[in-house]
């Protein structure tokens, strides 16, 4: 019963993470925090992300690069263009090092604002960080696992920001519904996105990418991660920006 509480605590925290620093904030600008409030997120996400974690600054310019190229040869990652998930999977992860480790060009409008703590970075996506985490989680699961496929876990935990991603990348680009018309492939996942807090509205995403809220446009479509924003924004941690939608 621990290791799925265990599992079920990183699922959440790392996904929160992800969608609350790298993608709203990194990757869309959504709100604005004070440099000490970033560097304090920075950390968080590397205690929720662990062996997975995911800089800023690598995933910040690889979405934008996604959205401005969604669905076509030059999408980071895109079913249409992968033959499964996996070499997807692969060919994302190729794309998000050479971009943190500045080894391709990358025209400087993807970089604008782009937050970058390059030495934690370092740090934090460092072969140490990630084996140290890989034993941190080991040890837990020598000690609380009380059946053998509770092992089968443990990969998804060393992996948690990949999963998280493919989630999104791939399947919400072959199954789901949509709200709007787009020109790319985006669908929303869940009529309620208990799974992905939020991510999993896609489709409402693609359509208006600099909105914070990625639900709201049915009753139903409740964003979790964006509930906490505006408990943080009333608190002073961040500071929303304005934002309008229309429904039809």
């Amino acid at each position: 019963m621990f290791i799925l509480l265990f599992v079920v605590i990183l699922w959440y925290s790392g996904l929160f993470f992800q969608s609350f620093f790298l993608h709203r904030y990194a990757a869309h600008q959504t709100f604005t925090m004070s440099k000490t409030a970033e560097k304090i997120t920075y950390i968080l996400t590397w205690i929720c992300q662990g062996s997975s974690y995911l800089s800023a600054y690598g995933y910040g310019i690889m979405h934008r690069l996604h959205h401005a190229y969604t669905d076509t040869e030059k999408d980071p990652h895109s079913p249409s263009y992968d033959d499964n998930l996996f070499a997807m999977m692969w060919k994302t992860k190729n794309i998000y090092q050479d971009i943190n480790n500045d080894r391709i060009e990358v025209d400087k409008k993807f970089k604008v604002n782009i937050p970058q703590w390059k030495s934690f970075d370092t740090f934090a996506s460092s072969r140490f960080s990630r084996v140290l985490w890989g034993i941190v989680y080991s040890v837990v699961f020598a000690i609380f696992v009380t059946a053998w496929w509770q092992w089968l876990f443990l990969p998804v935990v060393l992996f948690m920001a990949p999963v998280h991603g493919v989630i999104i990348n791939w399947f919400a680009h072959i199954i789901g519904y949509t709200n709007f018309k787009t020109k790319d492939t985006s669908k929303n996942l869940f009529r309620f996105d208990f799974l992905m807090m939020g991510e999993g509205y896609h489709n409402n995403h693609h359509k208006y990418a600099s909105r914070a809220n990625f639900g709201g446009i049915h009753w139903y479509e409740i964003d979790v991660t964006y509930i906490i924003m505006k408990m943080l924004h009333i608190f002073r941690f961040i500071r929303l920006k304005p934002q309008t939608v229309s429904k039809k």
